[in-house]
């Protein structure tokens, strides 16, 4: 468990990558140190072609070969660390909310004080264009859309749009964010906003049973 004192929680995704490498022995006939060492010893020295390599002369797939070339040239820890992961959840948000986009910064922290407000299960794991909501499952997520405007986007199933309730019409397959609302200053976040963001934290509950 990561010790960091941080207001963010360790994405999912960081436990699958951590899977995929203790998986990829037994897959490929060799661990990611050993891919590592490989690579350094052998392969070209850009990123671009050490993937082309690894699937072209190693056999390996696009997912593995990206991974294993990443991480060879010193990217890509806080993909399976979570002490990494959190140090880079924070650099993400800051990066979000840098230059042009630093006045939506407010709106943010409310929104998210907003979302924890919903209970003590609720995590936010950062990514570096978002900022996911969980209980188990995504049921929000905060997104800097523009310079003075966030979309809050939510996981409402099939229910219709009302007022500032906009549907997702065009989201790919799987993506559980179904609908969103625009948000230009804390001053936005009124009752119609609460609302939604809590009627997306129970549903997902719901979903869960």
């Amino acid at each position: 468990m990561a010790k960091n004192k941080t207001l963010y929680s360790v994405h999912p995704g960081v436990a699958m990558m951590q899977k995929w490498v203790v998986d990829l022995p037994a897959k490929t006939g060799r661990s990611l140190d050993e891919w590592i060492a490989l690579v350094e010893a052998e392969g070209p020295p850009a990123e671009k072609e050490r993937r082309e390599w690894l699937k072209e002369k190693h056999g390996l797939g696009t997912n593995a070969a990206w991974r294993v070339a990443e991480r060879s040239v010193g990217k890509g820890h806080e993909e399976s660390d979570p002490e990494a992961y959190l140090q880079a959840a924070e650099e993400y948000v800051a990066a979000m909310f840098a230059g042009a986009k630093a006045g939506l910064r407010p709106t943010y922290d409310q929104l998210l004080n907003l979302a924890f407000s919903l209970g003590k299960d609720v995590k936010a794991c950062p990514c570096k264009t978002i900022v996911p909501l969980y209980r188990e499952r995504v049921f929000a997520e905060i997104k800097p859309a523009t310079r003075t405007r966030i979309d809050l986007g939510l996981a409402l199933g099939d229910l219709r749009g009302a007022g500032r309730l906009v549907e997702n019409t065009n989201r790919p397959k799987g993506n559980r964010i179904s609908h969103r609302i625009a948000i230009g200053s804390p001053d936005e976040i009124d009752d119609e906003v609460t609302r939604w963001l809590k009627a997306a934290y129970d549903l997902e509950a719901k979903e869960q049973r």
